[in-house]
């Protein structure tokens, strides 16, 4: 009989080889770990979820999720909008306005006064005194001012939500004579401009309202006070300020992580966001201000933790859990 090729034997033992790995560590491999994670480690092991009372997941404890509601503590801010399959820093570089835009953003509607008669009281009504005053290095229409320096954050503006730009395109089919670009993003300055010029210290903004019929209807306003006001213009306010004594502000209040999804404050930036939140669960629950701001501070206290039990890093609190906490202790939010 003759003997086989030496190539056929190397492929033979190629071929087993391939067989025996493929069965090892696609097979068996995954399948010890998947045991000893169901078996040992099950909660982890399944993503870290919380479940509410019907058995929901209602998130995990490892990707954060967006809180806007003012009983409940709020993340740090995220570049990938808080998608877990868009994991993303904003990779904006300390000399790009749009960083230095997007923490004026955050920083304006909860920056305090640090010294002087105002100390512990918000910049943002000030903010909003001298924006309606429509005058910004002595020249007038703030708006205007805004967007042609920044054409940038004009357009953001605009496409930031779809109202936004619906409401840019009806304006623009209403002035033919004015508009000669099609899309509402590069239309952005030239609306801001003329906006600014007929509506002298005002802005728009979201607003929602109830119909005769009782269904809420959202649709852009002109107002002159506002959260919009406070974060898009405290950049000019405090350029115009620079002498202001203001409180510092916890850096992962304004800062992103890494990855956008970082689930943990510090117990600082909760401290700084506790005013807020034991204040709206006291107006809500009529009850004492005072004995509900110790209830939440010592529900934050028994959150916290550091990492390798407290011998590195700062104090941490995950912010889906502790918001779980208060909603079970007060009850669910009013609609």
């Amino acid at each position: 009989m003759p003997s086989r090729h030496p190539w056929l034997r190397d492929v033979e033992k190629s071929a087993w080889l391939l067989a025996v790995m493929v069965v090892l560590l696609c097979g068996l491999y995954p399948a010890a770990l998947w045991v000893v994670g169901q078996t040992f480690f099950p909660f982890q092991a399944n993503g870290s979820l919380l479940l509410g009372p019907d058995g929901t997941a209602l998130g995990s404890l490892l990707i954060a999720q967006p809180f806007s509601a003012d009983e409940y503590f709020q993340p740090r801010p995220s570049a990938a909008a808080y998608d877990a399959a868009a994991s993303a820093s904003s990779t904006l570089a300390p000399s790009n306005y749009l960083l230095r835009d997007r923490v004026a953003r955050a920083l304006g509607p909860i920056v305090k006064y640090g010294g002087g008669p105002g100390r512990g009281q918000r910049v943002g009504p000030d903010v909003e005194r001298w924006f309606h005053a429509d005058r910004y290095r002595g020249a007038p229409h703030i708006v205007a001012q805004w967007a042609t320096t920044h054409p940038g954050l004009a357009r953001a503006w605009v496409v930031a939500d779809p109202l936004h730009e619906q409401f840019v395109n009806d304006w623009a089919k209403r002035h033919p004579e004015t508009v000669t670009l099609r899309s509402a993003a590069d239309l952005a300055v030239v609306f801001l401009v003329t906006f600014s010029k007929e509506n002298p210290g005002r802005f728009l903004s979201l607003v929602t309202r109830q119909t005769p019929d009782g269904r809420p209807l959202t649709r852009l306003e002109p107002v002159q006070t506002g959260v919009d006001i406070q974060s898009t213009f405290f950049d000019m306010w405090r350029d115009e300020h620079p002498d202001a004594d203001l409180e510092p502000v916890p850096a992962d209040m304004v800062m992103a992580s890494g990855s956008g999804l970082d689930p943990h404050i510090t117990v600082q930036t909760a401290g700084y966001q506790l005013d807020r939140v034991a204040a709206t669960w006291a107006q809500r629950t009529r009850r004492d201000p005072a004995q509900v701001r110790e209830e939440v501070q010592a529900l934050v206290r028994s959150k916290a933790w550091a990492p390798l039990d407290g011998l590195v890093g700062e104090p941490l609190v995950n912010v889906l859990e502790v918001n779980l906490a208060l909603r079970a202790r007060y009850g669910p939010p009013a609609r």
